[in-house]
């Protein structure tokens, strides 16, 4: 077992080479200096952030601690965390060792594909499903998708979904269009529809919920979200669809794109959403497991990212992009439709 994450102790030990593949090691496994020359699709990111993928099993402080001691280099300047890489940058990545470990492997999937070309790929997450891995998950669906396309030199998530949230999930293949639907989800331009069914007597059609967002963590590490004063802005618009006895269906509109964000708005208004585990009614997600009357059991959080409109990367063009509501949460509707005496909905 080699020792755990240990770095040289001054660029002079080591005789840089004139080139060094990315994961250079000596003849005996010891890590090597590399010089690593970005690519058009490695420019706009910054050296932390590029540094985070390629070192992988390097903890952050680690990282941060290569940075701030000067052993990285672009160009053979020195340089701080917050950099940007430019096309043809060299970059000089010192020695890292990290305790050896067993690599799990993952298993390459595909997923329902919603549109794809060069630019990028747009999916329909299924529910149970991380977006990647992290926080106890070894793989979600960005490790899947490389395992799943070896040859595929670029592939980024442009956004999240929670675990247990299923629809419409956006995948760059090129860092030109990452950039570029960055920029279009910061200035607010692009437009997100959920689907969610909750519990509670909603009685406006459409409602704006307008509640500060902060982040934290419990205890045990687990993140979380709660409503204070001095959180980040957040904005929802819901639009009631249906009624179903004591709950109703709504429909998600976000104006921010803040964590947890539906979650949250509605947990905190007094309507836990069906399923949720984190900010629901827990015995009432227990209750619902089990089937009842006409309404059969239902095991999952009832969030479905419907629907997402943007601008096309590369042609400038407006797409709108739909992911069907997923069979389980259709016939849940219906299950509750029929024990109403009411008729199902039924989604555009």
């Amino acid at each position: 077992m080699k020792d755990l994450a240990r770095f040289s102790r001054g660029a002079s030990q080591t005789a840089e080479p004139t080139a060094a593949p990315r994961s250079a090691t000596g003849s005996q496994g010891v890590p090597q200096v590399q010089l690593l020359t970005i690519s058009e699709d490695e420019a706009g990111q910054r050296i932390d952030n590029f540094l985070l993928r390629i070192c992988k099993g390097v903890p952050k402080s680690h990282i941060y601690r290569v940075l701030r001691s000067g052993e990285v280099r672009v160009n053979k300047g020195r340089i701080d965390q917050t950099y940007r890489l430019v096309d043809g940058d060299v970059v000089r990545v010192p020695p890292i060792r990290v305790a050896e470990r067993q690599e799990s492997v993952v298993p390459g999937a595909e997923f329902r594909i919603l549109l794809e070309d060069s630019h990028m790929l747009v999916i329909d997450k299924p529910a149970g499903i991380a977006v990647h891995g992290g926080s106890g998950v070894s793989y979600g669906v960005i490790e899947q998708l490389r395992a799943a396309r070896p040859q595929a030199k670029f592939l980024e998530l442009v956004h999240r979904l929670d675990r247990d949230t299923s629809g419409v999930l956006l995948i760059a293949k090129k860092r030109s269009a990452l950039n570029h639907l960055h920029d279009q989800m910061r200035d607010g331009t692009t437009d997100k529809r959920y689907l969610t069914l909750v519990q509670g007597d909603w009685k406006n059609a459409r409602q704006h919920i307008k509640l500060p967002l902060f982040k934290y963590s419990t205890a045990d590490g687990e993140r979380r979200v709660r409503v204070q004063e001095d959180g980040q802005t957040a904005h929802t618009i819901f639009s009631l669809l249906r009624r179903y006895g004591e709950f109703a269906l709504l429909q998600a509109e976000l104006k921010t794109g803040r964590t947890h964000q539906i979650r949250v708005h509605l947990s905190a208004s007094g309507f836990p959403i069906v399923g949720d585990d984190k900010y629901g009614d827990f015995g009432l997600n227990k209750a619902l497991q089990k089937a009842d009357g006409k309404r059969i059991g239902f095991k999952r959080m009832f969030l479905h990212a419907r629907q997402i409109s943007f601008t096309h990367p590369d042609s400038g063009e407006i797409v709108t992009l739909k992911a069907a509501l997923p069979p389980e949460c259709d016939k849940f509707l219906r299950s509750l439709a029929a024990d109403d005496d009411g008729e199902p909905f039924v989604a555009d």
